[in-house]
């Protein structure tokens, strides 16, 4: 059994976070643990119309953001790694300075430490330096930032495949096939290799 962390913070696009936990459903192998901030519970309202109950649904294991002593606190708890979609700019912060105050911040400092993949779906813009320097550290220390940034080429129809792309992408670090239908990139013109014009 593999497990993936998944947790959803206050920033916009609480459907990254839900799409992951549906797309991870039909694989037996995996287990998912999830967390949600209080901002991230607001969101998913807003947003989605869910609550948090709703989505923990989707999980095999909700943990409480206050509990920091959960199980996924340990490096001795194995994991493949996290993904904290979508991530605030306070929850960056947190990690970036290993500032380990609640369950997702402290599960994202023992993912760094224990070198194990952390994706970052951050969600902000514009950026302030501050923004920027956070990204910097957690890239140094291992993590990646992804942020939500769409890919025009695959010609979308809606907002759903728009996001579907996205999430199929960063299941892709993890190794894990997405179930549905999706446009990859297979080059224009000659083929890969050949003349540049």
């Amino acid at each position: 059994m593999k497990r993936l962390i998944v947790a959803i913070t206050g920033a916009t696009g609480a459907i990254y976070g839900v799409r992951i936990l549906e797309e991870l459903r039909p694989h037996p192998e995996w287990e998912t643990h999830l967390i949600v901030s209080n901002a991230g519970a607001l969101n998913l309202r807003y947003e989605l119309d869910k609550s948090a109950k709703q989505v923990s649904e989707l999980a095999h294991v909700m943990h409480d953001i206050r509990n920091i002593g959960a199980s996924i606190a340990s490096g001795s708890f194995p994991v493949e790694g996290m993904v904290v979609a979508p991530c605030s700019m306070k929850t960056l912060s947190s990690i970036a300075h290993a500032y380990a105050d609640n369950a997702i911040a402290r599960a994202a400092d023992v993912t760094l430490k224990e070198r194990r993949r952390l994706v970052l779906v951050v969600r902000e813009t514009p950026l302030t330096i501050a923004h920027l320097r956070n990204m910097l550290a957690v890239s140094e220390m291992g993590g990646i930032i992804y942020p939500p940034v769409p890919a025009f080429y695959a010609g979308f129809n809606s907002i759903a495949e728009m996001v579907d792309y996205t999430v199929a992408r960063i299941l892709d670090l993890f190794s894990i096939p997405f179930t549905g239908a999706l446009n990859r990139w297979q080059g224009i013109g000659r083929e890969a290799g050949g003349a540049h014009e």
